[in-house]
């Protein structure tokens, strides 16, 4: 009996001793990840991550967009694997239900009753150099004028847009 929990306790002060913590250390407080090192894909530090995301959904996760919180995750990812930032050029297509994301301060709060969630996280991926680029035509169904959108975004002509332009540009389409 005495063997049998000298081995359960081994076996969980090995376990402790492999866990990772959850870091986030480009987009602090965003996007977190797990690093892992023997994994079979790996970011590539040849390559050039040139990714358009496209945002359309109102979910959240940790209560800011999902959308927003996975573009955190992969400059996090990139960040951890030492990818040279000037390899790393992202932009952002928000439309549809995630549209109320981009909302700046008094707009969000006229909407929902509270401040926007999303705000700092916008404000750190614009510091970033992240692209964030809201679709005028989901602005102009919803009601939404250019001076209501948060100022870390920009308005393009429509997502469609900026997803065809930029994937012709060669970037990569980020679901």
């Amino acid at each position: 009996m005495n063997r049998l929990i000298t081995i359960l306790f081994l076996v969980m002060a090995t376990n402790s001793l492999s866990a990772q913590e959850w870091i986030t250390p480009v987009i602090d407080g965003y996007g977190k990840i797990k690093n892992f090192e023997n994994v079979e894909v790996l970011a590539d530090p040849t390559l050039e991550y040139n990714l358009v995301f496209d945002i359309t959904a109102e979910r959240e996760m940790e209560g800011v967009n999902m959308g927003l919180w996975k573009i955190a995750r992969m400059i996090n990812m990139l960040g951890a694997a030492d990818i040279a930032k000037d390899k790393i050029h992202i932009i952002a297509a928000i439309h549809g239900g995630a549209t109320f994301a981009s909302l700046g301060e008094s707009k969000y709060k006229e909407k929902y009753d509270k401040p926007n969630p999303n705000a700092a996280l916008l404000k750190a991926l614009n510091d970033y150099g992240v692209e964030i680029l809201v679709c005028a035509q989901a602005t102009a169904a919803r009601d939404i004028v250019a001076k209501d959108l948060n100022p870390d975004t920009k308005l393009g002509l429509s997502a469609m847009m900026v997803i065809a332009n930029y994937q012709l540009k060669g970037y990569a389409l980020m679901p």
